[in-house]
């Protein structure tokens, strides 16, 4: 089959990846455009135009696909079908209407909960038991369109977004070729009205600890938030970046230390954090972070 691919982030590589295995014809990767990067602030292109032009495919990086231009470009390319996976623009009716079978989705959750811009990190903030991947035929709507495939997948207690984002990705790799093959067996399910929720885009605002909260509610901010941006909080003039936890024993006031390991009071329960970065240093596990910066029991973040 001859596939347009779009996608931006490391997430949708390994999709990219699976298609090619797979033998189908990918004509042209559409990305987003090279930004500055790196202490240097040089131009990086994004990890799927990246590993595009390594594998030896044309990569075009439009700032739009509004202009007529750029429409007539990607309708010359007669894909018979689009695959879309967080690729970070807007797709107009002349974009989607010019495959031959449409564009699809590959969509990080169970629609129609967490349509939007980040499904993963609002999944396990909102301390669902389970997510998935749905591939999605696109339509105008923000992720409203029917669905062709699903996979559900439980959240373990301690996941973090980075290590449920992998998994998703391996997961929606393997269902988009799936999708492909039983293309024109495939019903189409428009989704229900009923539990429909919106994944907005993650505000570094909702970053800071309030220790005040539940233990279970802290937990899964700093779970949702690793890697990117992280949860963090104040050990004095010393801001920690809080990159994985669990739930663990013990009460006190809110944002005291307890004891080692290095467990804090919340507003009722109290965490552990297992992995701590400070500004400027690299992630560690609590115990050579202690070493390292010491929070004895009683200390206040």
């Amino acid at each position: 089959m001859r596939v347009i691919f779009m996608g931006t982030p490391e997430f949708s590589v390994p999709v990219l990846e699976a298609l090619v295995a797979a033998g189908h014809e990918v004509p042209c990767v559409y990305s987003q455009p090279p930004r500055p990067a790196g202490r240097g602030k040089k131009d990086r292109p994004s990890p799927v135009q990246a590993r595009a032009e390594a594998m030896g495919l044309p990569v075009r990086h439009p700032v739009s696909l509004r202009d007529a231009d750029a429409q007539a470009d990607f309708a010359d390319l007669k894909a018979d079908v689009a695959v879309v996976v967080a690729y970070g623009l807007i797709l107009p009716q002349a974009i989607l209407d010019a495959p031959a079978r449409g564009c699809l989705n590959i969509h990080a959750s169970l629609l129609p909960r967490w349509r939007g811009a980040a499904p993963i990190h609002r999944a396990v903030m909102a301390g669902d038991a389970e997510t998935g991947v749905c591939i999605m035929q696109m339509e105008a709507g923000l992720d409203t369109g029917p669905v062709l495939l699903s996979r559900r997948t439980p959240i373990g207690s301690e996941e973090t977004t980075a290590h449920l984002h992998d998994r998703l990705s391996g997961m929606g790799a393997a269902l988009i070729v799936e999708a492909l093959a039983r293309l024109d067996s495939l019903t189409p399910e428009p989704q229900t009205d009923e539990g429909v929720t919106y994944a907005a885009k993650i505000d570094k605002t909702e970053a800071q600890v309030d220790w005040t909260r539940p233990a279970p509610e802290v937990d899964r901010l700093i779970r949702g938030l690793s890697p990117f941006p992280g949860a963090w909080t104040m050990a004095g003039e010393t801001r920690i970046k809080l990159i994985a936890s669990r739930l663990a024993d013990g009460t006190g006031v809110p944002g005291t230390v307890l004891h080692d390991p290095l467990r804090v009071a919340c507003g009722s329960g109290a965490v552990e954090l297992i992995r701590l970065q400070r500004a400027g240093k690299g992630v560690q596990d609590a115990g050579e972070f202690l070493r390292g910066w010491p929070l004895p029991a009683g200390t206040v973040l």
